[in-house]
């Protein structure tokens, strides 16, 4: 991949049946950008990628580095396990006023095609466990 795409020192890849609706999904989850797929087809065309394979991969990036990226790939096979690694998306604030947070968000999420697994609370601790329109699990706290 060429540099001018936000490198950070973390990638996260995801295996997929569609890298492109996914790749948007997370853009939105996480306020990305949605994925430049105009460009992300020239660079992989440049790369020699032939045009049956292009929507193959998508790429999103937080603009400032700061974040990882995440790389979404084809592949043949369908997700039959649990995770064993997820994403944490943290939106609280260590306020009284988190839950109701999380619950908006998660509210949100669902909309986009997420699917809600289950609620925790743990002590003074609250987080949502969900599921990416692929079965992914991530978790809202």
């Amino acid at each position: 991949m060429t540099s001018d795409w936000p490198r950070g020192k973390v990638q996260v890849t995801f295996d997929c049946e569609d890298p492109i609706a996914l790749g948007r999904f997370w853009a939105e989850v996480l306020g990305y950008p949605p994925p430049d797929i105009e460009r992300w087809h020239a660079h992989l065309q440049k790369d020699g990628v032939a045009e049956e394979d292009l929507n193959n991969w998508c790429l999103i990036a937080d603009p400032t580095g700061a974040s990882p990226r995440l790389f979404f790939q084809k592949v043949p096979e369908p997700k039959v396990v649990k995770n064993r690694v997820h994403l944490d998306v943290r939106i609280s604030t260590g306020g009284p006023s988190d839950r109701e947070r999380i619950d908006e968000e998660v509210e949100r999420l669902s909309k986009l095609g997420a699917t809600k697994v289950r609620s925790v609370v743990d002590g003074d601790g609250y987080f949502v466990v969900l599921q990416d329109p692929e079965g992914n699990e991530f978790c809202i706290d």
